[in-house]
């Protein structure tokens, strides 16, 4: 049977990770890389940072972009998320003030999902001090789809 999660199982998929997939378009080819975000409920977009390079280039030519998030328990039981949405660069204070919320957000993530405080947090708050900051990001969700596959073995879409 096919099927998909609802709107809130996917919220939830992304409040309890920190790590996915973002796609974006670079010349004429697709990449995929693996990047710590932070799901921000209430603005509902996903928070990143990255140095200057290949993936922001790109994104700043192509704001369109998509991000998956997987949760795998096993072959057999596993859910999958792909977010559809728009990059947006983030300066000055604004940013300074998203990376602030992004390193306790993933910070808090871990702690909630692993029971353990994490000890590179710290790198996060040095970087807060510095003038030249990172290259802070967000994702304008702008749709959500979803597939699944659970212990019984039916896969949905």
């Amino acid at each position: 049977m096919i099927d998909k999660l609802e709107t809130s199982e996917c919220f939830k998929i992304l409040t309890s990770n920190y790590i996915g997939r973002l796609a974006y378009i670079f010349g004429n080819s697709p990449y995929v890389v693996p990047v710590t975000y932070f799901y921000d409920a209430e603005e509902k977009s996903i928070l990143s940072y990255s140095v200057i390079g290949h993936k922001i280039e790109a994104m700043r030519k192509h704001e369109d972009v998509a991000f998956q998030v997987d949760d795998i328990h096993s072959i057999q039981k596993w859910s999958s998320i792909l977010v559809h949405g728009r990059f947006e660069e983030l300066e000055g204070s604004t940013a300074k003030k998203y990376l602030h919320k992004f390193a306790e957000g993933v910070q808090n993530t871990i702690v909630t999902t692993n029971g353990v405080k994490p000890k590179f947090i710290q790198d996060f708050t040095s970087r807060l001090q510095k003038a030249t900051i990172p290259i802070i990001y967000r994702i304008h969700i702008s749709h959500i789809t979803s597939k699944f596959r659970d212990d019984e073995g039916n896969e949905s879409n």
